[in-house]
């Protein structure tokens, strides 16, 4: 199956408790597409500036990335966010943000893409996620993420939005501000109220929770100790979880539950290292090493 995303390509400058980088790769579509491409090829949809580094096209289109979606504005600048870790790392500070391109007219859907089966529209505004999921012909599945800005101020909008898609991942502040719900449970009920047929609530090193009309099923973060950097760790779990529902072809409830799997093991991978040092480089069979060793935890056997 075809896989598409759209979502954000940015120049990152982050500092935590273990070091700091200036001007690495980064954005939501970024870390997405590394996941996801070890399992699927896929179709990126996304706006740069004309300063965005020829090293970081190439590293893009070292991987199964069709770049055919990657605008290149002349005159603008691309997306650049600078921000801080502190203590445990649960969230990132944001020093600094320069939206540049991203407050620009949104990117358009190749004609070439517009039979993607499965979508994956990352954090932006919901109207503009509307408009990019209506470029696409008829997809089977489609899951959106959010932020807590559009919670805030564009609500009824993302709403609107939540009614059309098939899935939703959001993380829990988001959910709870969406919802007002305090418990996950019933704030992931509310969330399928608004019509997607499946919720995952991230919860950070507390694992992540699915919901659909019958069920329930909560996952563990996979445990380890060499946390570096939490950027991108939600974008790599959609990107894990995607890319596997493509190889598969399905989106059943056992499909969803082991999509969770891999996206959290794809997570794991990303937070060892700043932007993409531990993610560039990694394999496949590394990847269902640590699939097989997070299952066997699992076991109560």
């Amino acid at each position: 199956m075809s896989l598409l995303v759209t979502g954000s390509i940015g120049i990152d400058s982050v500092t935590t408790p273990h070091g700091s980088v200036d001007s690495v790769l980064g954005g939501t579509a970024v870390y997405f597409s590394f996941a996801a491409t070890q399992y699927v090829p896929v179709r990126l949809v996304a706006t740069v500036g004309d300063d965005f580094p020829d090293g970081f096209r190439t590293v893009l289109g070292s991987r199964r990335i069709d770049l055919a979606g990657l605008e290149t504005r002349s005159g603008s600048s691309t997306f650049r966010w600078t921000g801080r870790y502190e203590g445990t790392m649960n969230e990132a500070e944001t020093v600094d943000v320069s939206l540049n391109v991203l407050a620009e007219a949104a990117p358009k859907v190749p004609e070439s893409f517009a039979d993607s089966d499965t979508v994956f529209l990352a954090n932006t505004h919901p109207t503009l996620q509307r408009e990019l999921l209506s470029q696409i012909s008829s997809p089977t599945l489609s899951v959106c993420d959010s932020m807590n800005l559009w919670i805030e101020n564009e609500r009824s909008s993302l709403v609107e939005t939540l009614g059309l898609v098939t899935g939703v991942i959001f993380n829990d502040a988001e959910a709870r501000q969406l919802t007002g719900q305090t418990n996950l449970i019933a704030a992931g009920e509310a969330i399928l109220d608004f019509g997607p047929k499946f919720v995952m609530i991230k919860k950070g090193e507390h694992g992540v929770v699915l919901l659909t009309s019958n069920q329930v099923f909560a996952l563990p973060a996979f445990p380890t100790k060499n946390v570096v950097d939490p950027t991108g760790a939600g974008d790599s779990f959609a990107g894990g979880v995607m890319g596997y529902l493509a190889e598969r072809g399905t989106h059943d409830v056992a499909a969803l539950r082991r999509a969770m799997v891999h996206g959290t093991v794809a997570a794991s991978f990303t937070i060892e290292d700043f932007s993409l040092g531990r993610v560039r480089d990694l394999t496949r069979d590394q990847i269902d090493k640590r699939v097989s060793t997070f299952v066997d935890s699992l076991r109560l056997d």
